[in-house]
C-alpha cells in the first residue's frame, strides 16, 4: 500500500540521519520503513481517537526501540541527535494526519 497522505508521500523521512555517515544506511531505512509502515497502517486503520492512533505509534516505537542492539554491533546508537530526528517524524507524521497529541505521549515507550 502506498502512502496517500499529500504531506507524507514526498516527506523524506529521517534526512538528517541519511545525511550523518555516524548512522549505517541499512539501518536508517529500516527506520525509515518503521514509519512508512507506520503511516500505510494509520491509513489502513483510519484511527477514530487519539488512543487507537497511539497504539499505532506504540507499536512503531517499539519496532524502532528493537533496532538498537544493531546500531550498537554496527558502531552507532540511537543517541540524542537519532532521538531527535525521530520524535520529529512522528511528530510530523501525527500532525499530517489531524491528531494533536504530545510528542511525549505519541513516542512513550521509546528506548531511545
Amino acid at each position: 500500500m502506498a502512502i496517500t497522505n499529500d504531506q507524507l508521500r514526498s516527506y523524506s523521512f529521517l534526512k538528517e540521519m541519511y545525511e550523518d555517515d555516524y548512522f549505517p544506511t541499512f539501518l536508517v531505512d529500516k527506520c525509515r520503513d518503521i514509519l512508512t509502515a507506520l503511516c500505510e497502517e494509520v491509513e489502513r486503520v483510519k484511527p477514530a481517537t487519539d488512543s487507537d492512533l497511539l497504539e499505532l505509534t506504540h507499536a512503531a516505537t517499539e519496532e524502532i526501540n528493537e533496532l538498537a542492539s544493531e546500531f550498537e554491533d554496527n558502531d552507532s546508537e540511537l543517541e540524542t541527535n537519532a532521538r531527535e530526528i525521530l520524535a520529529a517524524d512522528f511528530d510530523f507524521i501525527v500532525k499530517a494526519y489531524g491528531f494533536d497529541l504530545d510528542l511525549e505521549e505519541i513516542i512513550a515507550p521509546r528506548d531511545w
